[in-house]
Formats: C-alpha cells, structure tokens, sequence
C-alpha cells in the first residue's frame, strides 16, 4: 500500500514547472553577453600580442609624406 502512495508523490517531485520565456530570455542574454565579452578580451590580447610580435614600422601620417615632383 506504501507504494501505491509513493509513486504518486515520486512523480509530483520530478515534475517541476519549466521556467517561462522571460526567464529562460534573461538566463540566455547573460550567457550571450558573458561570451561576448570572453572573445572581446580575447581579441584584445590577440590583437596586443600580435602588435608586439609584429617586424613591421610604425605607420606614418600620410600628410607628412614627402612632396611629389609632380613626373
């Protein structure tokens, strides 16, 4: 008889409401954001240890490049 009562109560507790659509909205945005800004610091550090490692010459303003003759 016990577990004639028992399985009921089993089922109730495994049945729990889902969350609605504003809370799984809200979970799914800070997760979206927090990648984000993961790959954003991470571009960063790319683009900084790149820059570092880089043989090229600082770019120079083109207005300060010497005049043409004009040929």
């Amino acid at each position: 008889m016990r577990a004639f009562l028992f399985i009921p109560l089993l089922l109730l507790a495994a049945c729990q409401d889902d969350p609605d659509f504003d809370t799984r909205y809200d979970q799914a945005a800070r997760e979206i954001e927090a990648r984000a800004k993961a790959m954003d610091a991470d571009i960063a550090e790319a683009e900084k240890a790149a820059a570092a490692a880089s043989p090229l010459p600082e770019a120079t303003d083109p207005s300060t490049a010497a005049a043409s003759s004009g040929e």
